[in-house]
């Protein structure tokens, strides 16, 4: 039976989780046509959004059959099925494990720290949290820091963050990274394997989409 095809993909090219299913999308060339949702303005929490989607998570990918997948790594996951090749997530399953345990690490030690930093510590994007608790954006200012340097001593020996080639979870990492920005932090100086790598991976084209 033939998977059903995606129709329709919800994302908000400001947020790191919809960038990470753009740049799955462009590494494997696949085009779904966009609807941007405004989740500065709150729009993911209207009742429009909520009884279509069935949460107010963003990105969400609508399929022709009127299911929606949500959450970023389930929606890769199925466009994976879809197109595997390139492959991002694993040619089987010791390799799909092994990708998905560093993915996921990126996301614990490096990703969901910057994301407190931001949610809780900026005052405009109260609107996501709507309670923001500025001691949490205090707590997870040093994980940042632990998470940059962990990847560093990583990548001193391997040439990506999963192994020898380029996955998820690079694509993971990268755009982590990039949304550092709005905390204002940067890469150490001395994270020397770590700024190479990120020199490499955003080189690749479908990078080209760059955070706003």
């Amino acid at each position: 039976m033939s998977l059903p095809q995606p129709t329709l993909l919800y994302e908000s090219h400001r947020a790191p989780n919809p960038r990470r299913v753009q740049i799955f999308l462009a590494e494997k060339a696949v085009e779904i046509p966009r609807q941007e949702v405004d989740i500065m303005a709150g729009h993911h929490f209207g009742a429009d959004y909520r009884d279509r989607i069935g949460t107010h998570h963003v990105p969400a990918l609508e399929l022709e059959d009127g299911s929606v997948l949500t959450e970023t790594v389930a929606i890769c996951r199925y466009i994976e099925a879809l197109s595997p090749e390139p492959n991002l997530m694993g040619r089987d399953a010791r390799e799909a494990a092994e990708i998905e345990m560093w993915q996921r690490r990126v996301e614990f030690q490096l990703l969901m720290p910057i994301a407190f930093v931001a949610r809780h510590g900026l005052p405009a994007m109260q609107v996501l949290e709507q309670t923001q608790v500025p001691e949490w954006a205090d707590a997870n200012r040093p994980r940042v820091l632990a998470g940059l340097a962990w990847l560093d001593k990583r990548l001193q020996t391997s040439p990506f963050v999963a192994g020898d080639r380029f996955t998820i979870a690079d694509i993971t990492a990268v755009v982590g990274i990039d949304f550092m920005r709005v905390i204002r932090t940067g890469i150490p100086d001395d994270a020397v394997s770590l700024d190479t790598w990120l020199e490499k991976v955003r080189g690749r084209p479908s990078m080209e989409l760059k955070a706003a």
